[in-house]
């Protein structure tokens, strides 16, 4: 199928869609940092490129031709549970608007957008109700469902809502609910399939449990959000299994879930009953809040903390020094494994440490490959890559879903 990809970022909705066999005939992305990386990652000879979607005019739209799928992770901090959820008085909130204007014009089968779970019980589901009568205005019904990035292969505590408009007549099957790879996914978190007269069924939305965060120890890393310099870059709490001077791509694997020396323990000031939460390696920490009473601390066990706007965050790992002992540890692979050569630098264990994700593991994070992360870092900055990450959609849970476009 033949898709658009608006408010693409660096191309997460268009990689999971090539993945899934189909094809992009143009994008529309108004950061120009963000488009100097989806240039870079993908081939767009020949095809449409807007950038302030706000400036293109109907003509223009008309002139794409035929698509069968428009796709837009519209912008979502109007809506976030981090933000002011300012929703559609914000102006970043009414460009969903703009989606509307494209379908009205193009009429695709299917939209296919993206937005945080906070979108569903904004202003106490009005918000959600009034995009919901916009697709139906159009002649979209609608299905939606949260998902989370870590049953899709990725160690990413990242919920998000995926909603799937199906214009009116043009047939096709329904998308949801459906599960990833793990299947400890709670059964209410799914969404339905609804007509507009449902729209206040708290089973789909409002009151549904599927609205909120919930971290689940499972070795996975929480969400990835936009870093915006500042030293705002991630930050995680990893096992080192030895010490190369390789530089920052020879390192440890971004999370891990067993571990050897249990007795390293940091206690960080939590706002728990005893005042402390007790960190290892492997843990997570927020660094961003330390003077605040609820928001300091914050534990995650054996994931990486969410990654929010502004906000650092921490892993924990074991210290080497750059010296030779008898009690040697292997070297550093790029896969992440110890190795068996006695070649290169070597360190020792000296107890544990904290140090930020760099930005090629926040890119992994999203599921995008190294070479994507390779010909973007050519052509941007640390702080860029980092919000860039921050911004994107997971390219795995795009491409599960892709795969049931027919």
């Amino acid at each position: 199928m033949k898709f658009l990809d608006l408010f693409a970022g660096i191309g997460g909705f268009r990689l999971g869609m090539e993945r899934a066999g189909h094809e992009c005939v143009g994008f529309c992305e108004i950061d120009q940092f963000a488009r100097k990386s989806y240039k870079a990652i993908h081939n767009t000879e020949g095809e449409f490129e807007f950038h302030d979607i706000t400036r293109v005019t109907d003509e223009s739209v008309r002139g794409i031709g035929c698509v069968d799928v428009i796709c837009g992770g519209f912008p979502c901090q109007a809506f976030s549970i981090a933000g002011k959820r300012a929703g559609f008085e914000d102006t970043r909130g009414t460009l969903f608007f703009e989606i509307a204007r494209f379908a009205s014009i193009l009429r695709p089968k299917y939209l296919f957008l993206e937005n945080v779970t906070g979108l569903l019980n904004h202003d106490n589901g009005n918000t959600f109700e009034t995009i919901l009568r916009a697709l139906d205005d159009l002649g979209y019904d609608a299905e939606w469902q949260v998902f989370n990035s870590k049953n899709f292969g990725v160690p990413q505590n990242r919920e998000r809502v995926f909603i799937i408009g199906h214009l009116r007549g043009a047939g096709g099957r329904a998308f949801f609910p459906f599960r990833g790879v793990d299947t400890a996914i709670a059964q209410d978190k799914q969404g339905v399939v609804v007509q507009v007269g449902n729209l206040l069924d708290t089973d789909s939305f409002g009151g549904n449990p599927q609205v909120g965060r919930i971290y689940d120890p499972n070795g996975i890393s929480p969400c990835l959000n936009t870093m915006q310099g500042g030293n705002r870059e991630p930050k995680i709490i990893q096992r080192g299994h030895g010490y190369n001077q390789g530089g920052e791509h020879d390192t440890a694997p971004t999370l891990t879930s067993n571990s050897w020396q249990e007795n390293n323990l940091l206690a960080i000031k939590e706002a728990t009953t005893k005042g402390y939460s007790e960190a290892t390696v492997g843990d997570s920490i927020n660094l961003s809040h330390p003077n605040s009473a609820t928001r300091r601390g914050r534990v995650g066990k054996q994931m990486a903390n969410t990654l929010l706007t502004g906000e650092e965050q921490g892993v924990v790992v074991y210290d080497f020094y750059n010296r030779k002992t008898k009690d040697e540890v292997g070297t550093l692979t790029d896969s992440g494994h110890q190795g068996n050569t006695k070649a290169g630098t070597f360190g020792i264990l000296d107890g544990i440490r904290i140090r930020k994700l760099t930005p090629r593991e926040c890119w992994r994070l999203q599921g995008f490959p190294d070479w994507a992360f390779d010909r973007a870092q050519a052509v941007n900055s640390n702080s860029q890559l980092y919000k860039q990450a921050g911004n994107s959609v997971t390219v795995n849970v795009i491409e599960a879903i892709a795969r049931r476009l027919e």
